[in-house]
């Protein structure tokens, strides 16, 4: 049985400040008072499972853990089936810059054209999404966008590997989309239907 949410407060378990802001975004139209696991000071757990879903559920339950409040935790990423799956649920740690240790997207970007050559460009976003209560009950849900990865690199909008990535039937990426059109058909807006659809909506 699919739990609401009834609450006013929510953890959004992450330190992602772009993608703190636009589940916030999405969240806006239902009243809901929103926190980021690094206004909470919140720890980071280790992100080691072997899926999206495994990784969503790890950072929301632990934010919920940490915080005593509803916590909703996604774990996202880029796939790319001609690479094997890279750099998949190790997207954000496939572009940490060796010189600085630092994450960095145009590195990582430019990493993941260099070993594309000239291998078949197709790739998917995917998006899982964990909501965690205190007594344990979690509710999870998955979205998907398909397309192909372009270079050079084409706009400043969005985070991670948007500039990269054109959507199917789209001639613009998701760096040169506005954040509203984007959110339309974005991959964390298709598991974020499912999600206001099962437990946001009256």
């Amino acid at each position: 049985m699919t739990r609401r949410f009834n609450e006013k407060k929510l953890v959004v378990a992450s330190h992602n400040k772009g993608k703190v802001r636009e589940i916030s975004e999405l969240l806006a139209p239902y009243g809901v008072d929103v926190y980021s696991s690094a206004e909470l000071s919140l720890s980071e757990p280790i992100e080691d499972g072997e899926t999206f879903i495994a990784n969503a559920e790890i950072k929301s339950k632990s934010a919920t853990a940490e915080s005593g409040l509803v916590s909703l935790a996604d774990d996202s990423g880029l796939v790319v089936p001609s690479l094997g799956g890279i750099p998949g649920i190790h997207s954000a740690r496939y572009a940490v810059n060796p010189e600085t240790n630092e994450r960095d997207f145009p590195y990582g970007m430019k990493r993941l054209n260099d070993e594309l050559g000239n291998k078949e460009r197709a790739a998917y976003f995917a998006c899982a999404l964990s909501l965690a209560w205190p007594d344990g009950h979690v509710e999870t849900f998955e979205g998907q966008v398909h397309g192909e990865l372009v270079w050079p690199l084409m706009g400043e909008n969005g985070f991670g590997y948007d500039p990269m990535f054109r959507a199917n039937g789209l001639s613009q990426t998701f760096g040169e989309m506005p954040a509203a059109e984007k959110h339309a058909i974005s991959h964390r807006a298709n598991a974020f239907k499912k999600l206001i659809d099962a437990c946001f909506k009256n």
